[in-house]
């Protein structure tokens, strides 16, 4: 029998999800971001701190819990994910 201490993917699988465009102003909830497209991605977390993450990996998918996507994010084809 093979054991693994890891998680199951399904038990993380997203539920949800939308394709993002960057705003200052539009309010999401997202658990994770798909990065398809080279660049920066600034981003308010839930607990209102603004961080930009440079040079993401493109075909990742970060989880973080964001509440906006910021117009400074140069990132593209972003999908905002629920889990």
């Amino acid at each position: 029998m093979i054991t693994s201490s890891k998680t199951p993917l399904h038990v993380n699988a997203a539920t949800g999800g939308s394709a993002i465009t960057p705003s200052d102003s539009t309010v999401v909830d997202f658990n994770g971001i798909y990065v398809g497209g080279a660049g920066n991605l600034a981003v308010e977390l839930l607990d209102g701190s603004t961080v930009t993450l440079t040079a993401v990996i493109v075909g990742t998918i970060y989880p973080l819990r964001v509440t906006k996507v910021k117009a400074a994010t140069t990132a593209t084809n972003l999908v905002g994910l629920k889990w």
